[in-house]
């Protein structure tokens, strides 16, 4: 990774910010939730990937349609945010198999 690919990288997150402080109040508060979620438990290629950047898109037209937050998503943040990275592999899953490897190769 070069230096020109992380200021792009820190250009676009910029962006993505200011998208999310231009949300409703409630609309933050959860996307800063799920994004601290997402950050401990989510799919490998969260912070290159298109999943944070389609929930703000998700969250902008919701408040579009003057919707509150939690009739988009309901009242288990949690819960939405696992089903949005069910299919992929996270660090977990990193983990998981970095164990199930390491303690195969001790028993030989």
């Amino acid at each position: 990774m070069s230096i020109q690919d992380i200021i792009e990288g820190k250009k676009q997150w910029r962006k993505h910010m200011a998208r999310v402080k231009m949300l409703p109040q409630d609309y933050q508060i959860v996307y800063k939730e799920m994004q601290k979620y997402l950050f401990k438990v989510g799919p490998i290629d969260l912070p290159d990937g298109p999943l944070l950047p389609g929930i703000v898109d998700f969250f902008e037209e919701g408040a579009a349609t003057g919707k509150g937050v939690l009739e988009l998503i309901g009242t288990d943040v949690a819960a939405f945010c696992d089903d949005l990275i069910k299919d992929s592999r996270t660090y977990a899953d990193v983990y998981q198999e970095s164990i199930s490897g390491a303690s195969g190769t001790a028993e030989k």
